[in-house]
């Protein structure tokens, strides 16, 4: 390929991605970002997509999350990690750290990098402003401590961030009206959020593919799932096992309003600009049918 034909392949590129561009310039997009696409090799590439996104007219919300560096925190401090149900048993020892980790380590290094291209971006918790109201979860499994569920969102102080120009990255720490923290799931939290602020799409970034038919099978990828066929789909077993809590998410945040929801593989290179400015997307689009 000439040097000429090689331009011209990627100026290709980028007038796919117009219509895309003009879809949705000034609308509203909440990213749920956590987990391995949060490796220090992966997350330069994945802010670079962000203020893409924000720079081509889109209002870009990040909520995170960040077990796996909670974890590891706790580990270096002595403090066993325990889990009931898939969710972190969580002293008030515990939520100190995850507090400290959430909204002190991962959510500013998130704005500095975003502010390192010139993009505004302010870093909260669900505690500031009371944008997070939450109660105490319960499980019948027994006691889990600071995890809560959230009760409301102040969702005019997300749209007033966008208004003036940030990136908002939120933190999942919510607060109830005596004042206590809770530790919340980012997944259900991206959710709310997105509910609250009535966003066009909402994107899960995890470290598979999206929904597969065979378990493992990259060429069995469901490129776009009705909220029907995912529930026929849980109930008859293709999906199962860690899958069930994402998909479960997708199927709320349709039936709540949300449009589009996708799942996608955060591992991937520009995986965010390849889901929303192209035409063949790469992860699970799901959408109400």
């Amino acid at each position: 390929m000439t040097d000429i034909e090689k331009y011209a392949s990627n100026a290709k590129i980028v007038a796919e991605a117009l219509p895309y561009i003009k879809e949705f310039s000034g609308k509203i997009i909440v990213l749920k970002y956590g987990g391995s696409s949060m490796d220090e090799e992966l997350i330069n590439k994945i802010i670079e997509d962000i203020v893409l996104l924000k720079l081509v007219g889109m209002k870009v919300v990040i909520v995170h999350g960040g077990g796996p560096h909670i974890t590891d925190m706790l580990k270096r401090l002595n403090i066993k990690s325990e889990f009931i149900n898939g969710l972190r048993v969580t002293t008030e020892e515990t939520m100190d750290i995850v507090e400290m980790v959430l909204s002190g380590k991962i959510n500013k290094n998130i704005v500095k990098l975003i502010q390192m291209h010139n993009v505004k971006a302010v870093g909260i918790s669900g505690v500031d402003g009371e944008l997070i109201q939450a109660s105490k979860l319960t499980v019948p499994e027994g006691d889990i401590g600071y995890v809560g569920k959230i009760e409301t969102i102040n969702g005019d102080l997300i749209t007033s961030l966008l208004d003036d120009d940030f990136i908002p990255v939120i933190a999942p720490i919510g607060v109830d009206k005596e004042g206590k923290r809770y530790n919340i799931n980012a997944d259900y939290t991206a959710v709310a959020i997105a509910k609250a602020v009535q966003s066009d799409k909402l994107l899960f970034m995890t470290n598979v593919l999206g929904v597969m038919k065979e378990v493992g099978n990259p060429s069995s990828l469901l490129s776009t799932l009705t909220i029907k066929q995912a529930k026929e789909y849980i109930k008859n077993n293709v999906i199962q096992g860690g899958m069930i809590p994402k998909v479960d998410c997708a199927i709320n945040a349709v039936e709540e309003g949300i449009k589009n929801v996708h799942i996608i593989d955060g591992t991937i290179e520009h995986s965010l600009i390849l889901e929303l400015l192209t035409k063949a997307g790469i992860g699970t689009l799901f959408y109400k049918g």
